[in-house]
C-alpha cells in the first residue's frame, strides 16, 4: 500500500526521468496499486472466499452475509480492472481516483466507528484511510 506506489513513483521519476508533475505520478501509481491491484485481489478473495472478509474484516459469523460479500467482491474486482487499465488508458486515472477515494474513505470511517476491532480490522482501517487521504490530495491537486 505504500512501498509499491512510492517505489513506482521513484523509479519513473529518477530512473525513467519522467517530466510529469509529481502529483500526476502519485495519482497514476496509487490508482494502479491501491485501486487497481489491491481491489482486484480483494475482489477475487471476497468472491471466492467470502467467509474471510465476513468474519475477519466485518466481524460477521453468519453465512447470511456471504452473498453480499460476494457482490462487494464483484464490485471491487471491476474497480480493480479499471484501475489496472489506467496505466494503458491514463484518462481512467481521475475517475477511478474519485471512486476509490470515496470507497476507501467511507470504509475507513466505518472501521473507526467500530469498537473492539481485530488486528485485521485495524490494518484495513489504517490502509483505507491512508489511501483515501493520498487520493484526496491527488484529486485536490487536479482541480
Amino acid at each position: 500500500m505504500l512501498a509499491l506506489p512510492v517505489g513506482s513513483i521513484y523509479v519513473e521519476y529518477s530512473y525513467l526521468h519522467s517530466t510529469a508533475p509529481l502529483m500526476l505520478l502519485v495519482g497514476k501509481w496509487f490508482v494502479f496499486w491501491s485501486a487497481g491491484v489491491r481491489l482486484l485481489l480483494a475482489g477475487l478473495r471476497q468472491f471466492f472466499q467470502p467467509r474471510f472478509t465476513a468474519e475477519q474484516i466485518l466481524g460477521i459469523k453468519s453465512d447470511d452475509a456471504l452473498p453480499l460479500v460476494r457482490e462487494l467482491g464483484a464490485a471491487n474486482f471491476a474497480t480493480g480492472v479499471v484501475g489496472i487499465a489506467s496505466l494503458a488508458k491514463p484518462s481512467f486515472t481521475l475517475p477511478v481516483a474519485i471512486a476509490a477515494a470515496i470507497f476507501y474513505g467511507i470504509a475507513g470511517i466505518r472501521h473507526v466507528a467500530g469498537s473492539d476491532r481485530t488486528r485485521n480490522e485495524n490494518i484495513a482501517m489504517i490502509s483505507d484511510l491512508f489511501v483515501a487521504l493520498i487520493l484526496a490530495l491527488y484529486l485536490a491537486a487536479m482541480v
